[in-house]
């Protein structure tokens, strides 16, 4: 059977909740994720029912600080998990209650990289695993930047260690396309620039 074709102007994803019979957190980390499981079931149908674990998380935002010269600010940091040292962006989680996501990007910017920009736009916003967490990313363009002092807050931990330096574009987004950079936010990030600039809408 063929499915009909859904012009590009109706594609969109849907907000939706199947029921939820029951649901219990079963690791509290006590740092960023809760792990919970959930028992669902199928609209309309409450039989069978099933098990799906999910990743409680408070969501992120990713900073594409590009200046002049067409120079990226990355970052170079160890992740334990993936046992990797990553070139990243500046990134950090929302976790100031309803602070809106562009005052978090400022945030971050200035702590991490010491940097504040003149202007401000959000390029995507992304489920990174959608089928396993519900955490958010929204990644923003930050242009017109300038030195600002991060003032008392201290890098910790990772972050303690983490290099930071400038890359032409140009060599980010052939290292992307490579596969020798893979983080995937700095990647979505550094294609929807690209896009956006051949288009003419940078």
């Amino acid at each position: 059977m063929q499915t009909p074709e859904r012009p590009g102007s109706e594609l969109r994803d849907l907000p939706a909740q199947w029921p939820v019979l029951s649901s219990e957190v079963v690791y509290e980390s006590g740092w960023v994720i809760d792990v919970v499981e959930d028992v669902i079931t199928r609209p309309a149908h409450p039989e069978p029912t099933f098990t799906r674990v999910r990743i409680s998380h408070p969501g992120a935002v990713i900073v594409l600080a590009v200046d002049d010269e067409e120079r990226v600010l990355c970052l170079r940091q160890y992740r334990h998990i993936s046992h990797h040292e990553f070139v990243e962006l500046p990134a950090g989680l929302r976790d100031a209650g309803d602070e809106p996501p562009v005052e978090t990007a400022k945030r971050e910017l200035r702590e991490e990289a010491e940097l504040a920009a003149r202007e401000w736009r959000q390029l995507l916003s992304t489920f990174p695993s959608a089928g396993l967490t519900d955490e958010v990313h929204e990644i923003f363009l930050a242009r017109g930047l300038s030195h600002a002092p991060r003032g008392d807050f201290e890098l910790e931990h990772e972050e303690a260690e983490m290099e930071v330096f400038w890359t032409p574009m140009a060599g980010l987004l052939q290292a992307v396309l490579d596969g020798r950079v893979r983080q995937g936010p700095l990647a979505q990030a550094v294609l929807a620039y690209e896009v956006l600039k051949a288009r003419g809408e940078l």
